[in-house]
């Protein structure tokens, strides 16, 4: 397993659509494990494929530790790798709650989203699941799918909480911003425009 770069909110990728993945693969299981260790490593929650440079609709997660944390009585569901999610329900009643996220380090916004919802996906084998979930785990999956539509939590924003946030915005996008865990460089095409 490896530890990979994490790519910034300012890098091209993320706000491209991934694309599903249409058969198991070793190369798939490699990156799986990679993104798991790359999450626990900047002791992350969550964490979609285009994250890491891939445009690939998985996403893996872990959100027992948000659970702990959390006084309402919510099952734990261990590490849980998706592929190809899809969001089948979501309930009318939204919640806001405070979202931070690892290619946006330092910065944390409330979010309103559905409090509720049913999702179905692949699970590592290849197998057909569906989850209902609230709570903490039903805002981390809702965050990374946003990923795989090329969505980032900013754009849950007013245009006011995302001016606020602009010196924070503009200190990751210059490269100023120190984590503990490696980012990526900007895209070439990036680099070039």
């Amino acid at each position: 397993m490896a530890i990979l770069p994490i790519v910034t909110y300012d890098d091209d990728i993320l706000r491209e659509e991934a694309q599903p993945v249409t058969e198991d693969s070793e190369e798939l299981q490699a990156l799986v494990d990679d993104m798991f260790e790359t999450m626990y490593n900047a002791d992350g929650v969550g964490l979609a494929a285009p994250q890491v440079g891939k445009l690939l609709r998985v996403f893996v997660a872990d959100v027992d530790p948000m659970i702990e944390q959390d006084e309402r009585d919510i099952p734990k569901y261990g590490p849980l790798a998706m592929i190809n999610p899809e969001i089948v329900e979501t309930s009318a009643e939204e919640l806001e709650m405070e979202e931070g996220c690892l290619s946006i380090p330092g910065v944390n916004a409330a979010v309103k989203r559905a409090a509720r919802i049913k999702v179905r996906y692949l699970d590592r084998d290849f197998k057909e699941q569906e989850l209902d979930l609230d709570g903490w785990p039903a805002r981390v999956v809702q965050h990374e799918k946003d990923h795989l539509d090329g969505v980032l939590f900013l754009e849950h924003l007013s245009f006011f909480k995302q001016k606020l946030l602009s010196a924070k915005l503009n200190e990751i996008a210059k490269g100023q911003k120190e984590t503990e865990y490696p980012l990526a460089p900007k895209t070439q095409l990036r680099e070039k425009g």
